[in-house]
């Protein structure tokens, strides 16, 4: 076991960021050591958990077998929030700790974490009419301590009409605006998986487990594959932790054959993004879909709209879950019935993709299919061979999951209990004193507004890192993709300093290229092929297959069934 003191030694804003150890080394590391801790899964609860365990000074092994964030933690609504729809439910304990969660992460990551305004307006014979939504943003103040951004205000309807000008008017009776936050939730699990390697965590993604080691009947490892090499390698450890979200019935079979009862079942929600001048919204709405009645939002992305999200049960693969054209319509309609001028259609639609949340099948209540009613708890269980399965729970409250997964893992070594320290520890980039200070730093030095912004959000006080590379190599400050602010420079950090290995590591999860291009960021590809290949030894066979694999893996995020799973 490492020591805790040493694990708490991460580099500041003012001193060299570590890269990575190669992925060969990494590779011969889970082969030659015995870990305290395997963890399988490298969502942002597996994330989340390595980083922990790590800083607590236990010998951490963390393997996925695709991407960090490549499922569920990189395809959500982007919010940290306490959950105001969840008051509807009953669900209070949820909603006081989500709301604590919040706070603590706009502290500890204020570049991915940042204040968010909602617009809540009421119609007449809304579901939840006015008095009932005052009652329960009052509750919702009161569940964070009266100590969020700013506390809800009630909004007339004209108040309503200023400030979100593009609403229908026709029957609104006011509405409310409150506070929650805004993420880029893959760059939070990056971060997540980037601290636990910089903590003394060996960190592997594009590597699956084909089976546990077993011995006496107890769990000891397992047999990892590392997909972009073929190698084969037994990983020893003391204690496993599945935390493979919506694929955890999988690993439970690779623990238990005979294993037939889902301990997870899926939620899909499906999201839209549309060009933001479109709908020409000034803040975040919450809205009730006109069609039944769900909660839906509207969110601002720079220069976009996000639109979503359904909740419907769903029984496809978790690798392969896409939107629907059902799903695309379902939220179209609903968004123009609010905007009636913005008349959007088909083609205004960027990108759409999907996610399954991966919810505890026992937290269901009420009608079978009703997941906007299942309860976003989180559950550890242990298997009669000792692997420990979290299931459940939500991005926002990502960092109590974690620091639960290690109290269990410490209880299951017979180790006494230790403080997580991520309670107050910053995210990797997070030790910002003034945001706005470091936005006004970068606009001077990079003379782009855009990009500037960007920069910070995504690498906060390690944004001049990235930026200096455009110094040794003036090539890099050439752009990704055009009218976006994505440049070269970050393919190349994105290789040695962020565990990128493919084309979709980078466009997809450590850059929203993807999601806001209409052709799925395959001209951006290209240009960041010429980047990534001489830095992870492609030559010009392997870049034309790396190409054809980005093509494939688009297709299967981003394309749209013409009926649902």
């Amino acid at each position: 076991m490492r020591s805790e003191s040493a694990a708490l030694r991460q580099p500041s804003s003012e001193t060299e960021v570590p890269s990575p150890p190669p992925r060969a080394d990494r590779l011969r590391a889970l082969a030659s050591q015995e870990f305290d801790l395997l963890i399988i899964g490298g969502g942002v609860a597996g994330s989340g958990s390595a980083r922990d365990a790590a800083l607590r000074g236990l010998k951490v092994a963390l393997v996925e077998r695709d991407d960090f964030a490549s499922g569920t933690s990189s395809r959500s609504s982007r919010l940290i929030h306490g959950g105001l729809r969840y008051l509807e439910h009953g669900h209070l304990g949820l909603v006081f700790e989500s709301s604590i969660e919040r706070r603590r992460l706009l502290h500890l990551a204020p570049h991915l974490v940042r204040p968010l305004a909602f617009i809540w307006p009421v119609y007449q014979g809304a579901r939840v009419p006015r008095w009932k939504l005052n009652a329960g943003l009052m509750l919702y103040d009161a569940l964070s301590l009266f100590r969020n951004v700013k506390g809800y205000q009630r909004l007339s309807s004209q108040k309503v009409q200023e400030m979100e000008p593009g609403l229908r008017s026709e029957g609104l009776k006011g509405g409310a605006r409150y506070y929650d936050a805004a993420t880029d939730d893959a760059r939070l699990t990056l971060a997540n998986a980037v601290g636990a390697s910089e903590a003394g965590a060996t960190v592997l993604n594009h590597a699956s487990v084909r089976s546990l080691v077993l011995q006496d009947g107890q769990a000891r490892g397992a047999v990892v594959v590392d997909h972009l090499t073929g190698q084969e390698v037994t990983v020893r450890a003391r204690a496993i932790v599945n935390a493979t979200g919506p694929w955890s019935d999988e690993i439970r079979k690779l623990d238990a054959p005979d294993h037939k009862s889902s301990a997870v079942r899926g939620s899909k929600g499906v999201h839209l993004a549309v060009p933001r001048a479109r709908l020409g919204h000034r803040d975040a709405l919450t809205l009730l879909s006109p069609k039944d009645g769900r909660v839906m939002f509207i969110l601002p992305a720079e220069g976009f709209t996000i639109i979503g999200t359904t909740e419907t049960s769903t029984r496809a693969h978790p690798a392969e879950v896409r939107a629907s054209e059902a799903d695309v319509a379902y939220l179209l309609e609903s968004a123009n019935a609010f905007f009636p001028e913005a008349k959007l259609t088909r083609e205004d639609v960027v990108s759409a993709w999907a996610g399954i949340r991966p919810l505890v099948a026992s937290g269901y209540h009420g009608a079978a299919n009703d997941a906007g009613s299942a309860s976003r708890e989180h559950a550890i269980d242990v298997s009669p061979s000792g692997v420990l399965a979290i299931s459940g729970g939500k991005l926002t409250t990502y960092r109590v999951m974690a620091r639960d997964v290690v109290d269990a893992v410490e209880r299951h070594l017979g180790q006494a209990r230790r403080k997580s320290p991520t309670e107050t520890l910053p995210l990797p980039g997070g030790d910002i004193a003034d945001l706005e200070a470091e936005f006004a730093a970068a606009r001077a030095e990079v003379g782009d507004d855009a990009t500037a912004v960007h920069l910070v959000r995504a690498y906060g006080s390690r944004w001049r890192r990235v930026w200096a590379l455009t110094r040794e190599e003036p090539a890099l400050a050439r752009p990704l993709a055009e009218g976006l602010p994505y440049r070269a420079a970050e393919a190349a950090w994105g290789v040695s300093h962020e565990l990128a290995h493919t084309l979709s590591d980078l466009l997809v999860r450590r850059l929203k290229v993807a999601f806001e291009t209409r052709d799925l960021g395959r001209a951006a590809a290209r240009v960041a092929a010429e980047v990534m290949a001489p830095r992870l030894g492609w030559d010009a066979a392997e870049t034309q297959r790396q190409l054809a694999t980005y093509e494939a893996d688009a297709l299967r995020i981003f394309g749209v069934d013409s009926s649902d799973a």
